[in-house]
């Protein structure tokens, strides 16, 4: 809307100047930065009014966090679980652990001695007639129950003798590492929900109040930045050709005496208005494009909005 408006501007300023045709017609600006919300959630606290100067990492308004506060503790809380993890995999198994899965051992082997010799009795006494087919079965069905336990037991102490696997322990580290990346992402968001000041400047505007609910990507602060102003003017097109980047150039203020000298930054290549391509030799001469002049620190007390007017080489 606001280059919309200078346009018009422009137009009526130039339509009483009759044939002035080596001047660009504008206003002086400032840089402006506007500051997006990154979360839905309700403004607590706006500490700094409209109008005031505020300085880069200030607080300018800060968004309801404890959902937030709530996030990073669980994720807190991940880290710790997996650090903790890790260290149990690293430092192996308790001596406990250990003594008890011997012992463990000791028992299954005993128990598969007495199953074997009882195994061996039974079969003796099968050949005497002294004993059933159905007793042997069972003592051949115990004797193997207890080589299994005896089996197991000695694996899992040769497992915990071992230690636990490198791939194992590769994967904690992996765990951590998410856990932590996880973490640094959550304390970034809880440190967006406080908007602070990413330049010097003035406060220009704070489009929502205290209480309300922002919905994401919004404009909630916008910043005028303290630099010098430069001058946003249109050049006309019969100009453009003798304009190159770096160019001084002599820039007048309304209301002030002094001359500025100031250097071409940007040139628009595209018309403000018909593209060229449509419009005759005579139309096109009606054509302007937007271009920015910097006018150094001397301009520093100038204010923003001031018409200001470009002198152009002939």
């Amino acid at each position: 809307m606001r280059p919309f408006l200078s346009i018009i501007f422009i137009l009526s300023l130039a339509a009483c100047q009759g044939d002035v045709t080596n001047q660009a017609l504008g206003t002086l600006e400032r840089d402006r930065v506007l500051l997006r919300a990154t979360a839905s959630e309700i403004i607590t606290d706006l500490p700094i009014a409209e109008g005031s100067m505020v300085k880069k990492g200030e607080l300018l308004l800060q968004f309801d966090n404890n959902k937030q506060l709530a996030t990073v503790a669980m994720a807190n809380a991940e880290v710790q679980k997996s650090q903790a993890y890790l260290l149990r995999l690293t430092n192996g198994e308790r001596p406990e652990d250990i003594a008890s899965a011997q012992a463990n051992v000791a028992r299954t082997q005993a128990a598969l001695i007495e199953a074997k010799q009882s195994y061996k009795r039974t079969s003796s006494l099968l050949k005497q007639n002294l004993a059933s087919q159905a007793a042997q079965d069972r003592a051949r069905a115990n004797r193997d129950q207890s080589q299994a336990e005896f089996n197991a037991a000695n694996e899992n102490l040769s497992k915990l003798i071992a230690g636990v696997r490198e791939e194992d322990i590769n994967q904690a580290k992996a765990a951590l590492d998410a856990a932590k990346a996880y973490l640094s992402l959550e304390k970034k968001t809880l440190d967006d929900l406080s908007v602070i000041a990413t330049r010097d400047g003035n406060l220009d505007s704070l489009p929502f109040n205290l209480g309300e609910r922002v919905p994401p990507n919004a404009v909630i602060v916008a910043i005028q930045a303290d630099n010098a102003p430069y001058a946003r003017v249109y050049i006309p097109e019969t100009h453009v050709a003798k304009l190159t980047i770096g160019q001084t150039l002599t820039v007048h203020v309304d209301g002030v005496e002094q001359v500025f000298q100031g250097k071409l930054r940007w040139l628009s290549t595209q018309p403000a208005f018909t593209p060229y391509y449509a419009l005759n030799q005579e139309d096109r001469a009606r054509l302007v494009f937007l271009a920015e002049i910097d006018l150094g620190s001397d301009a520093d007390r100038l204010p923003t909005g001031i018409p200001s007017q470009v002198d152009l080489p002939l």
